[in-house]
């Protein structure tokens, strides 16, 4: 058992809402790793980042991708950092993954000053472009198709999900 699709993108691009719309249209169920770790750990992961640090933050959300990839066949959205994990990446080699992207300033616009992001907490234009430039190839790496998200709403972006997966199975 597998994903049917996994989103994978940077925090804030829409991976929830897009990936609930994407398992309605698609028949079958939605899931979301950072949920996965919300519950398991019973707190949330700002609070894990502060208490543990990002590296314990990092080997949880590695056993949980790993986990919901071995049993969940439906929708599957992962946190912003699962890729950086060789391991993960190496999970979603052959599976449907669609990179949803997005802009700088679309970034700031959704994500803010939200203080629950906390790779986001002093600078979130600068530290966005880090995170994005650090991540980008490994997004773009594993993708089976990539999906801009600016200016379109959740609506638009799951139609064009769609149709990306049906033009790479065809």
């Amino acid at each position: 058992m597998s994903p049917r699709v996994v989103l994978v993108g940077p925090m804030g691009v829409g991976k929830s809402t897009v990936g609930q719309l994407l398992a309605e249209r698609l028949g079958v169920g939605y899931r979301d790793t950072d949920d996965d770790i919300v519950a398991a750990q019973d707190r949330t992961i700002a609070e894990i980042f502060v208490d543990e640090g990002e590296s314990a933050f990092r080997a949880i959300e590695k056993a949980a991708v790993l986990r919901a990839l071995t049993e969940h066949d439906g929708v599957l959205a992962l946190g912003g950092g699962a890729i950086l994990d060789e391991d993960t990446r190496a999970s979603l080699a052959g599976l449907p993954v669609v990179y949803l992207s997005m802009d700088v300033e679309e970034a700031v616009k959704r994500t803010g000053l939200n203080t629950a992001r906390p790779l986001l907490a002093v600078n979130p234009r600068k530290q966005w472009r880090e995170l994005m430039e650090a991540r980008r190839h490994l997004y773009e790496g594993i993708a089976t198709a990539v999906v801009a998200t600016d200016g379109r709403t959740p609506e638009e972006v799951t139609e064009a999900a769609l149709g990306a997966l049906e033009l790479k199975q065809a």
